[in-house]
């Protein structure tokens, strides 16, 4: 076959995935992202009332459970970045007096409570203290099924349990059915039962802290008497005045897409910016991360293009050369494109790196990340060539460098430290067990939402798939059995962030990695969050990024 007839039939036989167009128009966004919250007056106010709720917080107190619920409620708010230190003091004096008896005490909500901010924060606290409202068989004693609060809550804190800690995985397990049964699905007559809908739905700690602000001042404003006044009116004004400062990055970064102008030449890839960046905001979504942020959206922006690139257009051949990084030449234009866009924009991120945080060498960690992914898609396009089902090990091994998480971590561990941490750039081979667990949730949501569509249109297998074929069982049952396995990487990752002393990194290095997974959980929850932007994510980005809160 002559080259240009080898041509002319690759075209004709190229995959499509039939993406919808983007529907976040430039004209929509610059129009869009003017916000009235970036002025001195609303600063001044804010200044005015952190001041005052550092008072509340700080504030000597016997009712420690009223305490917790202050602390609480300044996290569920968005807020806990303004008090870390008044937090941090106020949990140790609680943790200093309850440590010898709180195990005595028969309130099952305060206990949760307790239990659950504590290990939030880093503190050692044991799953025994739930042992006095066990009985002789080890579940929840049968009177304390009638306390809808003490439930929820000791569900909640049952979420950040660590393998092996079996009071707490059997508290889960009842109380998912015991909640699941209680009527309050039915019937949400009350606040407390929408919490029950809400936590049941996806419990809080795999819930992306900045995309659930909203709702919970909305069930906050509801139920007033659960909140101190000035605490809600400052978590309304931060929300407006974080949204106004993400709206300056958002444009930034639109600006960058657009100025590149290869998204005409890209018409089989998901042109998804405003998601991309929805998603950096879901790492870290505080005004003093702009960099990061703006950096991590281009990053993230490339992981969709080059996975499209593998997934629908190229042939094996154009992707060997591709992932080789040899003989271009041999690439159809729009892959050159793809190919210099990321060489460039990884050479740029290496350098602001550099410079802004006093790194050396960064680009060939950088490159060896995005050289790992690519060596990933290409095993999967090998298998769709070859109609390849791998076993479900053999396809998690390789889907762990496939789900782009070790992409985003070294980009946020050069953002994040700073030269002279004694962990230097090998900390993904010092912290391979984070790593594995954090992709593996990643990936498994990925496919719990994707699946379904991806094997319409004949894609490489998924999880599902594997472990369907593996196991001789029902699309139904390997659902089960895939989110049982996401549950066990979450003990593990809590096993690892929840240790104080296994932590060798700054604590926002290691929220931003646990955010990564948390933004899997919100993306893929009711479908392909990059593929179909009408079906959920675009009411919540107009939620999050457009639409502030009104007094």
């Amino acid at each position: 076959m002559k080259p240009e007839s080898e041509a002319s039939y690759l075209i004709n036989q190229r995959r499509s995935a039939n993406y919808k167009p983007n529907i976040w128009k430039n004209d929509f966004l610059d129009q869009s992202l003017i916000s009235k919250y970036d002025g001195d007056e609303y600063r001044k106010l804010s200044e005015k009332l952190i001041e005052e709720v550092k008072i509340y917080i700080s504030a000597e107190t016997k009712d420690l459970v009223a305490k917790l619920e202050l602390i609480d409620s300044v996290r569920k708010l968005g807020l806990a970045n303004h008090f870390e230190k008044e937090i941090k003091e106020a949990l140790d004096s609680i943790a200093a007096i309850e440590s010898d008896n709180l195990g005595t005490r028969d309130d099952l909500y305060g206990t949760a409570l307790h239990f659950k901010i504590l290990r939030q924060h880093g503190y050692k606290v044991s799953q025994d203290i739930f042992g006095r409202f066990m009985d002789e068989k080890g579940t929840l004693e049968n009177r304390h099924f009638a306390h809808l609060k003490g439930m929820l809550e000791l569900f909640e804190a049952s979420n950040l349990g660590f393998e092996g800690e079996d009071i707490l995985d059997e508290a889960k397990a009842s109380l998912t059915l015991a909640l699941r049964d209680s009527g309050h699905i039915c019937y949400p007559d009350s606040n407390l039962s929408r919490d029950v809908i809400h936590s049941l739905e996806l419990p809080s700690h795999r819930r992306v802290q900045w995309f659930d602000v909203k709702w919970q001042i909305n069930a906050y404003e509801k139920d007033i008497c659960r909140v101190n006044a000035t605490l809600l009116e400052l978590a309304k004004l931060n929300f407006n005045m974080v949204q106004a400062h993400l709206q300056k990055d958002l444009r930034e970064a639109s600006k960058w897409w657009a100025n590149l102008g290869i998204a005409d030449n890209l018409k089989f890839a998901r042109d998804r910016l405003v998601e991309c960046f929805a998603c950096a905001v879901g790492v870290a979504f505080e005004p003093e991360y702009s960099s990061f942020r703006i950096c991590l959206t281009k990053v993230i922006n490339l992981v969709l293009i080059i996975d499209d690139v593998y997934d629908i257009y190229g042939s094996e051949e154009e992707l060997k050369h591709f992932t080789n990084a040899v003989d271009r030449s041999q690439l159809p234009e729009c892959m050159k494109m793809c190919f210099q866009v990321l060489y460039n924009t990884t050479c740029e991120i290496a350098h602001e790196i550099e410079k802004e945080n006093g790194w050396n060498q960064v680009l060939p960690q950088l490159t060896k990340v995005w050289a790992d992914f690519c060596k990933a898609l290409l095993v999967e396009a090998e298998w769709y060539n070859k109609s390849h089902i791998p076993t479900l090990e053999e396809y998690l091994r390789n889907g762990c460098n496939s789900s782009s998480v070790s992409i985003l971590l070294v980009h946020s561990f050069f953002f994040i430290t700073h030269e002279g941490t004694k962990e230097m750039a090998d900390f993904l081979h010092k912290n391979e067990d984070l790593l594995y667990n954090l992709s593996l949730i990643v990936r498994l949501n990925n496919d719990l939402g994707t699946s379904a569509a991806e094997q319409e249109r004949g894609d490489s297998p998924s999880s599902i798939v594997c472990y369907m074929r593996e196991v001789n069982t029902s699309e139904e049952i390997a659902r089960k059995n895939i989110k049982g396995m996401i549950d066990n990487a979450w003990k593990k990752v809590n096993g690892k962030c929840f240790t104080t002393n296994q932590v060798p990194f700054p604590s926002s290095f290691m929220n931003n990695a646990t955010n990564m997974a948390r933004v899997a959980h919100s993306l893929y929850k009711d479908g392909d969050g990059f593929g179909d932007q009408e079906k959920g994510p675009r009411t919540h980005i107009l939620s999050l990024l457009f639409q502030p809160l009104v007094n």
